[in-house]
C-alpha cells in the first residue's frame, strides 16, 4: 500500500535522476500528496521524448463510467498488474515513473491508533516508483488521465511497520520500463521486487500528516 507521498525535490534534482525532460508541468513543494490529487509522472513519447505531467491519482480505466470516489486503483498489486482487466492494457503500453522524495506508511499502536512513519532514502535524494497511467473520456468529451502506484512486498526496513511499499526502481531500469516498444511482461515482471533494505530509513512523524488539508515541511521532520 501507498497512500500518501511527498515530493520537495526541484525540477533540476528530478532531471538528474530520469534524464533529460522535453516539457514538464509546473511543480511545487507537496509534503502530504493524497489520492485523487494532481500527481507527477514521467513517461515517453513515441519518439522516445520524456515529459512530466501531473495527473490524478486513482487510475480510471478507458472502459469505466469515470473516477472512482473511494480511490480503490491508486495502487496495482506487482503479483496481478499484468493480469486484472482494470491494468494490464496500462501495464503492457503505459508505463510511467513517479518521482518521490518519500512517502509514508501507519504502523498500529493499539489504543493511540496508528503512528505514522516517514520513509525516504537513507542519503534524502528523490527516487523513482513503477506506475501505470490511463487516458479516460466521458460521454460528454472530458478527459482524464490518470495513474497507480505499484506495489510489491514490503522490504526489511518496512516489513516491522507494514507489509506492502512502492515498486522503487534502479535507475539502471528506468530505460526499460518507460519503453514503449517493451511489452515483455514477463521480462518487466522482475523488476517489480522489493528495492535493497539499505535503500530506505523510516522514522515517526507527526499525526498531522493524517489530514490532507495540512502540507508543510514540518510535516517530514522525526517526532519522538
Amino acid at each position: 500500500m501507498c497512500g500518501r507521498f511527498f515530493l520537495d525535490a526541484s525540477l533540476d534534482d528530478i532531471t538528474a535522476l530520469l534524464g533529460p525532460l522535453a516539457s514538464a508541468d509546473r511543480l511545487a513543494p507537496r509534503y502530504n500528496i493524497a489520492p485523487g490529487q494532481p500527481v507527477p509522472i514521467v513517461r515517453e513519447d513515441a519518439l522516445g521524448e520524456r515529459h512530466l505531467k501531473l495527473v490524478h491519482w486513482g487510475l480510471v480505466p478507458s472502459w469505466s463510467k469515470g473516477p472512482d470516489p473511494h480511490y480503490s486503483m491508486i495502487n496495482a498489486r506487482a503479483e496481478t498488474v499484468a493480469e486484472k482487466p482494470a491494468y494490464r492494457a496500462a501495464y503492457r503500453y503505459r508505463r510511467c515513473l513517479l518521482p518521490a522524495s518519500g512517502f509514508y506508511e501507519w504502523h498500529p499502536t493499539g489504543r493511540d491508533g496508528k503512528q505514522p512513519f516517514a520513509i525516504r532514502r537513507v542519503d534524502h535524494q528523490p527516487f523513482a516508483m513503477a506506475g501505470i497511467w490511463e487516458h479516460w473520456m466521458g460521454a460528454d468529451g472530458s478527459e482524464l488521465e490518470s495513474c497507480s502506484i505499484i506495489v510489491t512486498a514490503a522490504n526489511a526496513t518496512l516489513a516491522p511497520i507494514h507489509e506492502r511499499m512502492p515498486v522503487i526502481l534502479d535507475p539502471a531500469d528506468f530505460d526499460r520500463w518507460l519503453d514503449r516498444n517493451h511489452q515483455r511482461t514477463d521480462d518487466l515482471q522482475a523488476l517489480l521486487q522489493p528495492c535493497p533494505d539499505d535503500w530506505l530509513e523510516r522514522y515517526p512523524v507527526s499525526r498531522e500528516v493524517n489530514n490532507p488539508q495540512h502540507d508543510s515541511r514540518a510535516l517530514i521532520e522525526p517526532q519522538g
